[in-house]
């Protein structure tokens, strides 16, 4: 079983590597093996640090670790004495991932009210735009907007590129000024693969871009993917509406949400 600083630098490294994992941990035992208060961690690829003394128990939380990677559910607990050939314990997995990335493509109204608003939810934000005026710092300078990282884009391409990265853990939100700009920032982004991406813009606007990108050679999946217009229906019409409605379908994205009322329930 590793020592917590065994532990605190491993979870380091997942974290810096852009890694999801489970974090596992025995809060009850009937048993010496496992210990109350073992704990391993499982990367969603199935790699293992840590273990239970019990290769049968190590395997079932390696198993249960990628259900559970897989249903984005934030943390639960199993007894594994409802499961035959195991040790009775009750076993706490816990997510771990870095904080959500959303990277947004256009700084107009639109891209700085939704800087705003997931600055505010705990997103880590970057905000591109090729007109420096947009990505002043004066533009957001208040205490809650300093987290906000802004970019003048050159070169849409290259700053997009520089921005999403891998893409695990990264939501993009395309919303320029213009079909040049969209291509640019969709056609970085593509190849990255973020776990979300989206882009503004009337039907038609964003049918010629996709099919600009379908010429291209760009793969049908990863265009079907593309939430084109961007954001959920929400009625809205200002421009912190919009960035609301773009914002609630990242959310629902990233914890597998329907964006269906709450209240549903009560309909039937």
């Amino acid at each position: 079983m590793p020592n917590s600083t065994e532990l605190t630098n491993r979870i380091g490294q997942i974290l810096d590597r852009g890694r999801t994992a489970a974090l596992v941990t025995v809060v009850e035992s009937s048993m010496a093996k496992p210990a109350v208060g073992a704990k391993m961690t499982v990367l969603d690829d199935g790699e293992t640090f840590g273990g239970f003394g019990d290769p049968t128990l190590d395997e079932y939380v390696v198993r249960e670790s990628q259900v559970f990677l897989s249903s984005r559910e934030a943390s639960k607990v199993l007894h594994t004495a409802e499961t035959e050939a195991l040790p009775a314990a009750k076993i706490l997995f816990e997510r771990i991932e870095a904080e959500p990335q959303l990277v947004i493509a256009g700084a107009g109204h639109v891209g700085a009210a939704l800087a705003r608003f997931a600055a505010i939810a705990g997103f880590r934000v970057t905000l591109i735009d090729d007109r420096s005026e947009f990505v002043d710092r004066n533009r957001f300078s208040s205490a809650r907007e300093e987290s906000i990282e802004l970019e003048k884009a050159d070169d849409w391409q290259e700053a997009m590129r520089d921005a999403v990265g891998k893409g695990r853990g990264v939501a993009v939100a395309i919303v320029t000024r213009g079909h040049k700009q969209d291509e640019e920032c969709l056609r970085a982004t593509l190849i990255a693969k973020p776990d979300y991406v989206g882009m503004i813009g009337s039907k038609r606007r964003t049918n010629i871009v996709l099919e600009k990108m379908r010429e291209e050679g760009a793969e049908e999946n990863e265009l079907k993917r593309v939430r084109a217009p961007i954001g959920l229906d929400i009625g809205a019409v200002s421009p912190e509406e919009v960035a609301l409605a773009i914002l609630a379908e990242i959310v629902a994205e990233r914890h597998g949400g329907t964006g269906a009322p709450l209240s549903s329930w009560r309909r039937l």
